[in-house]
């Protein structure tokens, strides 16, 4: 079967041996396609991955061989996530769970960028949901990053008719917006693209001026400025909800979160629960994500990449099968 793998500085197309249950409980799933995440494009970047590695993990799939005790069944189209928390331990009992041992350690084989992935029974049973069928794959795929930032903004604990400020509007400030109108929220953005700020706009996400302040700021984007505009917008007693990597030269002054009396946090990966909401966001209509992506086959995956780090795109699809 064909992946896409890691390779030096670069994604190229390998084959490798098909996968098969073996005995196992799950299924082997056919990959229609898999969104391009920020966090593949940090571990090709930085290197946090070895070559060989098959990245990508946003996937919708059809299932070609199924052993399970659940309500699937050969042929059904889903989409799924690839960690479980194992819901016991003290991070997941504190609300951690991106930091349970259980969640890291489980994930899709060999990665979504893959033309078959084995989803095992776990995810069966927590994660994975029928395709409806009044949705596309592409929209449907955004379950995931949506359950991310359902996450984040729960993380959050706004009170009723409070604003928030989405610093970043590439695709995930986007679903970050959207999803907090859809939870009740007032919500403004800013970022330094104009086109971004337009579709914002259109999506009903208001322009920030800076003459007010807000209670709430998410940080969905990683610029040296990201900060300094968070500190200049979140009122006094407010919170910064980091959701994205930041320089390492830079920091928060310890007098603002003081004098200010802030709360910083930040927020990675959706629980189960969150992961519910957020397909019940998407297949309502509730959260828009139509018109965001920009399909490619799998053999333009390294183009993808770079088309998303050099801001042409919002967000990169890879059509993988029919």
């Amino acid at each position: 079967m064909k992946t896409a793998q890691v390779k030096e500085n670069k994604i190229v197309i390998k084959e490798m041996d098909d996968i098969k249950l073996d005995g196992r409980k799950g299924a082997i799933v056919k990959v229609l396609g898999c969104g391009l995440c920020g966090s593949d494009i940090v571990k090709f970047v930085h290197k946090i991955v070895k070559d060989g590695a098959v990245l990508g993990h946003e996937i919708t799939a059809e299932i070609l061989e199924i052993d399970s005790d659940t309500k699937f069944k050969t042929g059904d189209r889903i989409v799924t996530s690839h960690h479980i928390p194992c819901g016991e331990c003290s991070f997941c009992n504190h609300g951690n769970v991106s930091m349970c041992k259980h969640f890291k350690e489980t994930n899709i084989f060999p990665g979504g960028f893959s033309e078959k992935v084995f989803v095992s029974e776990e995810h069966l049973q927590n994660v994975a949901y029928h395709i409806p069928e009044n949705m596309t794959e592409e929209e449907i795929s955004f379950y995931e990053p949506l359950g991310c930032c359902v996450r984040a903004i729960k993380r959050c604990g706004l009170l009723k008719g409070d604003t928030a400020l989405v610093v970043g509007l590439g695709s995930i400030g986007l679903l970050m917006g959207e999803g907090l109108k859809a939870m009740g929220y007032k919500v403004f953005g800013c970022d330094l693209i104009p086109e971004r700020i337009a579709l914002a706009n259109k999506m009903g996400i208001e322009t920030f001026d800076f003459s007010q302040e807000v209670d709430a700021v998410f940080m969905t984007s990683g610029a040296d400025k990201a900060i300094d505009t968070a500190l200049k917008a979140v009122r006094q007693g407010g919170k910064i909800l980091v959701f994205s990597s930041t320089p390492l030269s830079n920091g928060y002054p310890n007098n603002e979160i003081y004098y200010k009396e802030l709360t910083v946090l930040g927020s990675y990966s959706p629980s189960p629960a969150d992961l519910k909401d957020s397909y019940e966001l998407l297949t309502s209509g509730r959260v828009n994500v139509k018109d965001l992506t920009t399909v490619y086959p799998l053999e333009r995956v390294q183009e993808a990449f770079e088309d998303t780090m050099s801001n042409k795109i919002f967000k990169a699809y890879i059509k993988i099968s029919d």
